[in-house]
């Protein structure tokens, strides 16, 4: 059901550093920050030859990413997103299977339709399902 792997997503006390460390340390191509309000956080995507790396900064004071960094004070990995051919067909194959969907289908940082799975429900990873 999965397709590729979309982004590794990585939550960074401050945006600026973090974009550098990427940009100026490894030499990789970074985008401009886009303010994702919906989702309360900042991101910059990282372009790699066979993903993307997203690295997230609190937008808001209720932000997710804040509680994030509140308990890992110096960032670290939030989750992985996988692609899928259809959305809603994806979530209700996640819920008959005992998956505990997080909330509803929105509009991610790409325009495209996403949904996050319950860490507890694959190994201790939030999972971000993104339809290509």
């Amino acid at each position: 059901m999965i397709g590729n792997l979309n982004h590794v997503a990585i939550v960074v006390p401050d945006l600026e550093a973090g974009t550098a460390i990427y940009r100026d340390t490894l030499g990789a191509k970074v985008s401009a920050p886009a303010d994702i309000p919906e989702h309360g956080v900042t991101t910059v995507f990282v372009e790699l030859p066979n993903t993307k790396i997203e690295l997230l900064h609190p937008l808001g004071e209720n932000s997710p990413v804040a509680k994030f960094l509140e308990k890992n004070p110096n960032g670290g990995v939030h989750h992985v997103c996988y692609e899928v051919e259809d959305i809603q067909a994806a979530a209700q194959k996640m819920v008959a299977q005992g998956a505990r969907v997080l909330g509803s289908v929105k509009i991610g940082a790409h325009n495209k339709p996403v949904l996050f799975l319950h860490p507890k429900d694959f190994c201790g990873t939030l999972v971000e399902l993104e339809q290509a």
